[in-house]
């Protein structure tokens, strides 16, 4: 048996034994899909570095390999250009833009999709491929379109495809776009992330069928929610237990800006411990609350920024025992904040799973509890 195979049959085994990996035809696709004809080399974060840098690994080094077959993301591009193949070995710094997702997450999400046999699937993200080979063992060439943005990456993968034995249909494009030409289909599971549902979307994919993708935004909370499409342009789900992680969509990302200024403004107490914000669904409620801003700091000293309208808040800790806030700017972003944190702190903080969304043409809103509880509307 091949190191690859020895290694595939661990992780799967892994992912089995730890509750990830429950049905046995995905089972089969991850023991199937060598991992490595997607990855090649790849870029490892290095600790302790700031701002991070990130290693080269390249491929058929010592270790690299077993890299390869560890439930982690791998990161494959950096600033939307710069590969591993490209730095001469060198440890390098930018913004991760392209990954290999950790074979936990991808295969969980595949479950979560609820695909059946003959069901039609839309993939927006093609990435390194290695999610869309898994796809293409358990349902087929025939059943799956993947769109990639970037054609760089959208060409690697199709090569790799390729080189492991599948050929479903790949579109480089716009994935915000979704596949017009190839609607309608029962299922799209989307591998970035988005600031709120594409509207093609809602129309692409048939009244019944699932919608699967990652809510985030410019303060980089997450959420991952499945929605079940009720009719054109309609749709309403729960966001799912765990926490998920993806790249935002290129065209949902933050706007460029220059450097930040902290300017005066008027102060106040706080009524909320501002460090609400680095827990995860702490961050993702303020992150609905303010979605025009981005969140630098933590801890006690948070800074929310509006870039669009120059609004900034940033607290800090009182001498005398609790916090201050100080506001600037034509919105209030600090008491948009405190107001939905206090909400959820009512409801018992509970995690993004007591959440739910409505979607419709003319609107789309994130609401706890029941449809009817405290909500808020994402920036489309």
């Amino acid at each position: 048996m091949s190191a690859s195979r020895q290694l595939r049959d661990t992780l799967t085994d892994q992912l089995t034994e730890d509750g990830a990996l429950a049905e046995p035809e995905w089972r089969d696709a991850a023991r199937a899909v060598a991992r490595e004809l997607f990855t090649g080399s790849y870029f490892r974060p290095v600790p302790g570095s700031v701002p991070t840098g990130y290693r080269p690994v390249q491929k058929d080094e010592p270790g690299w390999l077993e890299g390869v077959y560890a439930d982690e993301t791998l990161i494959t591009q950096l600033d939307g250009r710069v590969r591993p193949d490209d730095t001469a070995g060198a440890t390098v710094t930018g913004n991760p833009s392209s990954s290999s997702t950790l074979p936990s997450l991808v295969l969980r999400m595949w479950q979560q999709l609820d695909v059946e046999p003959g069901h039609r699937v839309l993939e927006i993200g093609t990435g390194t491929g290695y999610s869309t080979a898994l796809g293409a063992h358990r349902l087929g060439d025939a059943h799956l379109t993947s769109v990639e943005y970037d054609p760089v990456v959208g060409a690697a993968a199709a090569a790799a495809l390729k080189a492991a034995g599948f050929a479903p249909r790949l579109i480089i494009g716009d994935g915000l776009r979704g596949d017009p030409e190839g609607a309608p289909y029962d299922r799209l599971i989307a591998t970035c992330s988005v600031r709120y549902l594409p509207l093609p979307w809602l129309y692409q994919v048939k009244p019944g069928g699932k919608i699967l993708v990652t809510l985030s935004g410019w303060s980089y909370a997450n959420a991952l929610v499945l929605l079940d499409v009720t009719g054109p342009g309609e749709a309403t789900g729960r966001f799912l237990p765990g926490y998920t992680s993806f790249m935002i969509a290129r065209p949902h990302d933050r706007p460029p800006h220059p450097a930040l200024a902290l300017l005066p403004g008027e102060e106040r107490p706080t009524r909320i411990d501002p460090a609400q914000l680095d827990t995860c669904t702490g961050g993702w409620v303020a992150q609905l609350a303010a979605p025009s801003a981005e969140r630098l700091g933590a801890g006690a000293e948070q800074i929310l920024w509006d870039v669009s309208t120059g609004s900034q808040a940033r607290t800090a800790p009182h001498p005398q025992g609790g916090w201050t806030v100080v506001q600037r700017g034509p919105v209030r972003l600090w008491d948009r904040v405190e107001s939905a944190v206090e909400q959820w702190q009512d409801a018992g903080e509970p995690h993004q799973e007591k959440f739910g969304i409505t979607v419709s043409p003319v609107g789309q809103r994130v609401w706890l509890g029941t449809e009817d509880g405290p909500g808020w509307d994402l920036p489309i």
